[in-house]
């Protein structure tokens, strides 16, 4: 049970602070698409902790319609203290908009 509240509360805190960090006027003024979307359906499956897993539909859905070099290019160290950007850059290859090698995101470089 203390393992459950334990992942749960991690997760929450995960989810918030993606969305702080998502619906940053700066990204969310400069990149087109769904970043409130991106954040909601996309959160568990770039969390640092935990395996590589396939994204849901309704994540790939979100990828598709987002602008990802742009936010890639807005992507802080607070960012990549609570996401994987190796994740991330395997979501978008699941999800079939992957990055263009050599695009930076964050301090990681998409090989």
């Amino acid at each position: 049970m203390a393992i459950s509240i334990t992942r749960y509360t991690f997760f929450a805190l995960l989810v918030c602070s993606f969305a702080m960090i998502l619906s940053n006027k700066v990204v969310s003024a400069q990149c087109s698409g769904d970043m409130q979307g991106l954040m909601q359906q996309c959160a568990r499956y770039v969390q640092k902790s935990g395996p590589q897993i396939p994204p849901s539909t309704s994540c790939c859905t979100v990828v598709k319609n987002v602008d990802l070099a742009c936010v890639c290019s807005h992507i802080t160290n607070e960012v990549e203290g609570i996401v994987s950007m190796e994740k991330a850059a395997f979501i978008a290859q699941a999800c079939g908009k992957p990055l263009v090698h050599g695009t930076r995101c964050g301090s990681y470089i998409v090989p």
